[in-house]
């Protein structure tokens, strides 16, 4: 069961950017602050695209908290509905979770969590509360429809996956095996991208099977403009339909705050970027939102950085559906100095990469990277880093840029982590923010930055010379290539994202021991030694601590990063020589636990050699699109298993026992007070979570929306 809550103890941090809000000039501010709203809103799309039962619970827990104090539910709770201190801090902590993940899975392994109190007390709460007594209809209505579903862990509810096996709302529940291939192959005869898609499956009472692909946007299917999206294909003898007009009055709420937005851009490319994801929202078209996201890469350093759309596919479990994510931020220019020294260099430091200069990019196409400090993340978690756009033949051919969220990384915390010794410890809680700085620059800029991906065109035509170009496994000519309609996400389906994250994390140790590198930084000597030996020790720690997100009996991985790590530390392991040890220990507790050690004196020699004949091999089957190479080394790295010399299904048990709460970040609000823009902050609590969640909609009709939103959706999801 602990592994489905979220203890009493989990770390609330707010997200700290008052100090570079206070920077902006007032048509700044309102920028920024539309471009918030639009985000919020759309940000409300992830209780739609996680489960059917969340945006029900949004309902309950907004309407839950709104109607009265904090102070009032609690002496409710102790007072009439037998609550003890801890399960009223247990409903607290529910709460700030769901918000903090936009739904009742974790964003970070995409397993469900359930209040860790009574149902029949948090019922009763409910029915007693302020919401309950004044509203008693819709109160029972709601608890009849969520109540089991929130507390229910059956074994097709306890993870996000395919419906067949696993928790979705991306697809149907209805949806087999079998359709997974017939679903492909019209995507990929279509050229079609499925980033803003639904896909249901719709059997009528002949029997006959259509595939409806539902389109995001705010327009329906019967709405004039931009008609030729819509359409209906029969292939293969399957049928298809796609409509549009999924997630409608979110989207439309979106689209009303960019345009007022729109007014306070400081240039044309601003200005342009925004029209476009409007039209994008509007029609339900992608070709719209790549447009934008062309302009976006040229407006280069702006002082604030937004990006607004269905952009990350980790959840859905074919891989190529985005979540929806809209963030704003403001740029941090002193670091962001760094960055831009590391982006001139970077042409140089990717020919240090181990691979042929044949698998590298025809021209590097230099980004703009910033550093930036956080003022809204709508979505379903806030990462440290991004590499966007994540659309393939804009950051092949045209260029991309790169973010680090300085907020998000240079948080103080007093936990010193599990499994290392005591020495190891004093050195990773010094350092550790500046190594995952430098890890996460590498990681973004020059690994998901690099690599050719080889493509035939339609004219038959390569983008790479096939008669020169080697596979460096074979020593034979090339015989694998993506084809017309085919992407990375759409060869690797699911599996494409810890792939790629595992591939960017090596790049990042491959580099991070290069001393101009580390120089760009300001470390030399013993330092850069020293950050080095950081990164490369939290990375295998990482891989160890990503057993939590391991699920043995679907013996299947929940999360991509944290398998990423794993499957490093397995490299890391094989290299031998004991360059990275795992022993089995009695703890200071007298309970079993795990001491990890990492050999400084052999990262650039054992773990180096290692590392680089990995990753030449993770790069060489993602550029020639060969599937069945990577699936076979990479589930083998990733594999979990008892056998004697490293029983990872015995070190997972320790993991889980021993495992630390997550932090939870609180994000800022801003309002208009006076015709200008100020920002409120909120306590680093639970009850600080809660309450910017309440002040983030003040329009309680929202709630009407996702009620409709929910209606339309539980055809296809009971």
């Amino acid at each position: 069961m602990s592994d489905f809550i979220y203890p009493n103890n989990t770390p609330v941090i707010l997200l700290n950017c008052e100090e570079a809000f206070k920077e902006l000039t007032d048509d700044e501010k309102q920028y920024a602050h539309y471009l918030s709203r639009a985000s919020w809103f759309g940000g409300l799309i992830v209780l739609l695209q996680t489960s059917l039962e969340s945006p029900l619970i949004f309902i309950l827990l907004y309407k839950l908290f709104r109607e009265q104090s904090l102070e009032e539910i609690k002496k409710l709770a102790l007072t009439e509905c037998d609550f003890t201190e801890d399960e009223y801090i247990a409903l607290l902590a529910f709460a700030s979770a769901f918000f903090a993940n936009t739904g009742n899975y974790k964003n970070m392994g995409d397993t469900k969590f359930i209040p860790n109190l009574p149902k029949e007390k948090f019922e009763k709460l409910v029915l007693l509360s302020k919401f309950g007594s004044n509203h008693q209809q819709d109160a029972m209505s709601l608890l009849n429809r969520c109540l089991e579903s929130i507390y229910s862990l059956k074994d097709k509810e306890r993870r996000l996956g395919f419906p067949y096996e696993a928790t979705t709302t991306y697809i149907s529940n209805n949806f087999l095996k079998e359709d997974e291939e017939i679903v492909k192959n019209f995507f990929k005869k279509q050229n079609m991208d499925a980033w803003n898609s639904r896909l249901f499956k719709i059997v009528d009472e002949s029997g006959t099977v259509t595939y409806e692909i539902r389109l995001a946007s705010v327009l329906s299917t019967d709405d004039e403009e931009e008609k030729s999206l819509v359409n209906s294909f029969a292939v293969n003898g399957h049928k298809f339909q796609i409509t549009r007009g999924d997630y409608s009055k979110l989207l439309k709420l979106v689209n009303e705050n960019l345009e007022l937005a729109m007014k306070f851009a400081s240039n044309e490319l601003e200005a342009k970027m925004i029209e476009k994801y409007i039209s994008s929202f509007q029609t339900g078209s992608i070709d719209a939102h790549k447009d934008g996201s062309r302009f976006w890469i040229k407006n280069k350093g702006p002082v604030v950085e937004t990006y607004i759309g269905f952009i990350e596919s980790y959840r859905d479990p074919a891989g190529v559906r985005g979540e929806f994510e809209g963030f704003v931020a403001m740029v941090d220019k002193p670091l962001s100095e760094k960055f831009a020294t590391l982006v001139t260099a970077a042409e140089e430091f990717i020919h240090l990469l181990p691979w042929p200069s044949t698998f590298e990019k025809d021209k590097f196409l230099k980004p703009d990277y910033t550093s930036l400090e956080v003022l809204t993340f709508g979505g379903s978690g806030v990462p440290a880093g991004i590499c966007i756009p994540n659309y393939e033949e804009i950051r092949q051919t045209e260029g991309f840029k790169n973010v680090s969220l300085n907020n998000t990384i240079n948080i103080k915390t007093t936990e010193a982590p599990n499994f290392i010794s005591a020495s190891d410890q004093e050195i990773v809680m010094q350092l550790r923010n500046n190594a995952f700085q430098v890890q996460v620059a590498l990681h973004e800029l020059l690994g998901h930055g690099s690599g050719k991906l080889f493509h035939r065109k339609k004219d038959g035509s390569f983008n790479f010379d096939i008669d020169q170009v080697i596979n460096f496994e074979t020593n034979q000519k090339i015989t694998k290539w993506y084809e017309d309609g085919e992407n990375f996400e759409s060869v690797f389906g699911g599996f494409h994202s810890s792939y790629e994250e595992c591939r960017a994390d090596s790049v990042a140790l491959y580099l991070c021991m290069v001393p101009e590198i580390l120089k760009i930084f300001n470390y030399e000597g013993p330092e850069a030694d020293d950050i080095t030996y950081t990164i490369w020790l939290m990375m295998a720690w990482m891989g160890l601590e990503g057993l939590q997100t391991y699920d043995p009996p679907s013996k299947t991985w929940l999360q991509a990063h944290r398998q990423a790590r794993y499957v490093m530390l397995q490299v890391m392991l094989e290299a031998g020589e004991d360059f990275v040890k795992i022993e089995k220990v009695k703890g200071s507790d007298g309970n079993p636990d795990l001491l990890l050690t990492l050999d400084a004196s052999k990262i650039k020699t054992v773990g180096k050699a290692a590392l680089g004949n990995f990753l030449r091999r993770l790069q060489l089957y993602k550029a020639t699109a060969d599937i069945e190479s990577a699936r076979k080394m990479y589930d083998g790295y990733s594999l979990v298993s008892s056998e004697a010399a490293h029983p990872f299904l015995d070190y997972r048990n320790i993991v889980m026992a021993r495992k630390k709460p997550r932090i939870m970040f609180v994000q800022v609000n801003t309002f208009e007070e006076d015709g200008k823009v100020v920002l409120k902050n909120y306590d680093s609590t639970v009850e600080g979570m809660i309450k910017s969640w309440i002040d983030r909609f003040p329009d309680s009709s929202i709630c009407d929306i996702l009620e409709e939103l929910w209606k339309k959706d539980s055809a296809y999801f009971v």
